[in-house]
């Protein structure tokens, strides 16, 4: 038995006895036994066995300036050297906080000069949750407590984010939706389009938000809440007619927008925030994964002026965290927006490695496998289907997304399944080259499902 081989083996043991995965079904994780990841640099991470995978996930949707750089860790330093931890309450501030509040707001759409600090997307969400009902009291419109969010949707996995999540599985057996949470259809014009062109689709979708709104009554329902594009729900990106007609909407109905930015947020698309790539003016914008790139956990909601001043107004907001805006995770988000800014990264999404790998992303549509192939900025996904061009999809039970999964990671490519929809986020750092490989190893992935889901009798 090697090195290697001996420590894989005692850290899954150590995993299967101790450890309890998130969004994981335990017992078939301890009977398969866990990846390994020991190492990561760039786009590429190394297992304990020393095989090397592309990211085509980025972590989580969120290791925007790549993995193993130098200048986060040196900020980390530096700033456990100054103070490792102080809290953000009883009247106290520190640098760290102070200095991310310029930033963040320096980068973030006009009328937008307020951050309040937490830990994940899904705080962030609960924070969204509460401050728009805290905004309505503050007005003098208590009454108006309802959230429309989207089936599908993703904000988050606490009990506020979960119910704004429009994922059945999420609120399975625990009694989720919470009471003044409300779902409507998504835009996803691939799987539930019909006939309709993508434009026609894309307003009916969007119109689905103001028949929601007269049935629940305007007076009653407070915030819409949407993903720029849904992630989690297998990059849905919605049709170019659907966010105009869902601003417009919101302002004619006087109900807070709010884009969750928590992926779209700080590059992905291609532009700082998913907003600004559908030309959309939120309300309230969580953030999360690209604040730090994943280095340190730090979270945040973007308050726009007009919310800001109603909530400065009222009095104590009886919300917030131990670790809101922590200063070391604070040092850690400084260091990844100026890396951002002057390597001048969210550009490069725009201009250079985005179009690029768009290009060649979509030329896997003409797989035999494949029906559609998406990609906007630095997301895409590409939808399994036994036969084209219908859009009709296999058997929930045939497991055709898994069995790419598994081929894939094999390969050496990290992509994520959502049920039949393969989907990749990239780090932004991702060269020309790395990109020809991503779409190398997609493809043998393609072929390799394809050839084993013929042995098994699937397609």
């Amino acid at each position: 038995m090697t090195a290697s081989n001996s420590s894989t083996l005692r850290y899954r043991r150590l995993d299967a006895a101790h450890h309890l995965h998130p969004f994981t079904d335990t017992a078939a994780l301890n009977a398969s036994g866990p990846r390994v990841i020991v190492k990561g640099e760039g786009v590429w991470l190394t297992d304990s066995d020393g095989k090397r995978y592309l990211d085509g996930m980025a972590g989580l949707w969120c290791v925007n300036i790549g993995h193993g750089r130098p200048e986060i860790a040196a900020a980390v330093e530096r700033q456990m050297r100054d103070i490792s931890f102080y809290n953000t309450f009883f009247k106290t501030t520190h640098p760290p906080v102070a200095e991310l509040s310029e930033l963040v707001t320096g980068v973030a759409p006009d009328g937008f000069n307020h951050v309040f600090f937490c830990n994940s997307g899904s705080e962030a969400n609960d924070t969204v949750l509460r401050m728009v009902r805290t905004y309505w009291a503050a007005v003098g419109q208590p009454g108006k407590q309802v959230v429309i969010a989207r089936k599908n949707a993703y904000h988050g996995s606490t009990i506020a984010g979960a119910s704004l999540s429009g994922m059945k599985s999420q609120h399975a057996d625990i009694g989720l939706p919470i009471p003044g949470i409300h779902h409507i259809a998504q835009p996803y014009w691939f799987g539930e389009g019909g006939e309709l062109s993508p434009a026609e689709f894309g307003l009916k979708a969007a119109r689905a938000l103001e028949q929601a709104i007269e049935e629940l009554g305007e007076d009653k329902v407070a915030a819409f809440i949407a993903e720029p594009i849904q992630g989690a729900g297998g990059v849905i990106i919605p049709p170019d007619s659907y966010w105009p007609e869902i601003a417009a909407i919101c302002r004619r109905h006087d109900i807070l927008l709010v884009t969750d930015e928590v992926i779209s947020g700080f590059g992905r698309l291609g532009t700082w925030f998913g907003c600004q790539h559908y030309g959309v003016t939120p309300d309230l914008m969580p953030v999360a994964k690209g604040l730090s790139s994943g280095y340190l956990p730090i979270a945040g909601v973007l308050v726009s002026d007009k919310v800001a001043t109603a909530l400065a107004g009222h009095g104590e907001f009886h919300h917030g965290f131990t670790y809101s805006g922590h200063p070391v995770s604070s040092a850690a988000a400084i260091a990844n927006l100026n890396i951002l800014k002057s390597e001048k990264l969210v550009e490069r999404v725009a201009e250079d490695i985005g179009p690029y790998l768009r290009q060649r992303w979509l030329q896997l549509a003409d797989h035999p496998l494949v029906g559609e192939a998406r990609m906007t900025g630095l997301m895409g996904a590409l939808e399994l289907v036994p036969a084209k061009p219908a859009r009709h999809r296999f058997p929930d039970k045939a497991g055709v997304g898994l069995i790419c999964r598994d081929h894939s990671f094999n390969n050496g490519l990290i992509m994520r399944a959502v049920g039949d929809t393969m989907v990749v986020a990239p780090p932004f750092v991702l060269s020309h080259a790395e990109a020809d490989e991503l779409i190398a190893m997609a493809r043998r992935t393609l072929d390799l499902t394809l050839d084993d889901i013929r042995r098994r009798g699937i397609a």
